[in-house]
């Protein structure tokens, strides 16, 4: 069925099929009772409209990219889910991709979408992907990214402060009494990465204690050698009293080493997680974490994205940062010093 036979049959003009279908009813003042009404009877005939015929004649195809870290990730699945939502609200639909951190593969993606003329993106970028990036918005593709920031790139950015809530993390594990806190992480320099260690040290520097660092390869972080080196840490640092794990990946594999070990949280050690997830608010004993604020992060980066699509060739870039949350938790309880 074609729009015209979908509009003769419900005695309308096209273009209202088509500002319905299109998530702008309430734009065009179209009564909720007729948009309903439309799209039962398009869903009843399954009407599909052609979405390269639309997108040649009105340049846009509704399509979104977006291209995370790994989308099997808890966390980018969440964002996901809620952008998606909303995103459809507005007759939008998302095209999912993951990186794995690769630069090639982010690349070989940005040009394939971009060839499938999708009319955004949302990106979590890795490294060395700031010439490609530029090209889109150089070709006035409006583009925001979120979790971690490029330097020199003038370019909308969503993210959360990780500096400062790392460093304030550590200051509650040293207020609560842990004397010597080692820091597990991935090796990386991207910037949320490196943040969330910085602010670790100056926490640990101010408070005139030793740093006790260990860093992952990035690809190994799924594999079981990580609780071997988990366990190494333990084993060669026996006055080590806490860790806080900068992912929630890590965390996960920090919980199978300490049973691995038969170690007690709390009473034989501490632990902090950044980036919570429903295990941790759920094991027991919980385990303190620095929750991302998904929701609000999620409806930042859609809107600010739909705002560029609204607005034209004209792109203002914008920066939102949105506060973490501390979730303190039994993990962390104040120990005797």
């Amino acid at each position: 069925m074609s729009i015209k036979q979908l509009a003769s049959e419900l005695n309308v003009s096209t273009a209202t099929i088509s500002y319905v279908l299109n998530g702008k009813a309430k734009e065009k003042r179209i009564s909720d009772q007729l948009a309903k009404k439309i799209k039962k009877y398009a869903k009843e005939h399954n009407y599909n409209p052609n979405l390269l015929a639309s997108g040649l004649r009105s340049g846009k195809t509704k399509i979104i990219c977006l291209m995370v870290e790994d989308i099997a990730d808890v966390f980018f699945a969440s964002v996901a889910g809620y952008i998606e939502q909303i995103a459809y609200d507005r007759g939008y639909k998302i095209i999912y991709c993951s990186t794995k951190n690769n630069t090639l593969k982010a690349q070989e993606l940005i040009n394939t979408f971009r060839n499938r003329n999708v009319d955004g993106f949302i990106i979590t970028p890795p490294l060395g992907i700031e010439k490609d990036i530029q090209s889109l918005l150089d070709e006035k593709l409006p583009v925001v990214i979120f979790d971690r920031a490029i330097e020199g790139l003038d370019i909308s950015y969503v993210g959360m402060d990780n500096f400062e809530s790392s460093y304030n993390a550590t200051k509650h594990l040293l207020k609560e009494g842990f004397n010597k806190i080692a820091f597990l992480t991935i090796e990386s320099v991207q910037s949320q990465m490196q943040e969330r260690l910085e602010g670790y040290e100056k926490a640990i520097h101010e408070a005139g204690k030793e740093v006790v660092i260990e860093k992952i390869d990035y690809v190994l972080r799924h594999e079981r050698i990580v609780v071997d080196k988990i366990e190494d840490l333990i084993l060669k640092n026996p006055d080590v009293d806490a860790i806080y794990f900068a992912t929630n990946y890590l965390g996960i594999r920090g919980l199978e080493t300490i049973n691995k070990m038969g170690l007690e949280l709390v009473k034989d050690l501490g632990m902090l997680v950044f980036d919570d997830c429903d295990l941790f608010r759920v094991h027991q004993p919980n385990i303190s974490a620095i929750a991302q604020p998904i929701s609000e992060m999620s409806v930042q980066l859609i809107s600010l994205l739909l705002k560029h699509l609204d607005g034209g060739t004209e792109y203002k870039p914008e920066t939102k940062i949105i506060p973490a949350k501390l979730m303190i938790r039994d993990s962390t309880q104040k120990r005797k010093i």
